[in-house]
């Protein structure tokens, strides 16, 4: 984190934007700490409101495209070559697909502030085949939204950035432990039942 304060200190904007940008395709970037961080910067003067919050968010929507191009290109390949080490059938991506379609556009929205979904959420949508005109709103909108929460948490709490941001740092870790679990257990039930069908 000591490194990320630098970096962004040295390159101000794009660093912010580079950091986001790279955390959201999968890189280990602290993000929610990142955009406290940056709101903190703004309560010093270092930066301006609404140039952060653009710049954050335009780093999180660059690195979600990254993340759905990717997947949209490579994604049936990863299934096809790897997916059975996880799985992860092409069958299963049909019903993600359909269920993208249905309702999962909305978890590019509100993906963002679950720990972990964000980092996937692209991915699965690019290789579900979803039609970028169902991602681009939903996945933009809840970049905005994320980012400006955060920055605004960063501003508001001012001195105490720093232990907001730790606070929050640790509700992450949980929640990605809790999430993981859930998750499993999601996959072990639909297994079981799909087996007994």
């Amino acid at each position: 984190m000591n490194q990320i304060a630098a970096f962004i200190y040295a390159y101000g904007y794009p660093g912010v934007f580079a950091l986001l940008m790279l955390g959201i395709v999968g890189l280990p970037v602290p993000d929610e700490w990142l955009l406290i961080f940056t709101g903190y910067l703004v309560f010093k003067g270092y930066f301006h409101i609404i140039p952060a919050v653009a710049t954050a968010a335009l780093g999180s929507i660059c690195g979600i495209s990254v993340s759905y191009c990717v997947g949209r290109t490579l994604g049936s390949v990863f299934v096809r070559r790897y997916g059975h080490w996880i799985r992860v059938t092409e069958e299963k991506m049909k019903r993600v697909n359909a269920w993208f379609i249905r309702k999962g556009r909305w978890s590019l929205l509100v993906g963002y502030f679950i720990p972990g979904i964000r980092h996937l959420a692209g991915f699965a949508a690019g290789t579900s085949k979803l039609h970028y005109r169902g991602f681009a709103p939903f996945a933009y909108a809840g970049a905005i939204a994320w980012s400006a929460t955060f920055v605004a948490v960063g501003y508001l709490f001012g001195k105490e950035w720093a232990e907001t941001g730790r606070a929050v740092h640790r509700g992450i870790v949980i929640g990605s432990v809790l999430a993981a679990i859930m998750v499993l257990a999601f996959l072990f039930v639909g297994e079981k039942i799909h087996r007994k069908e």
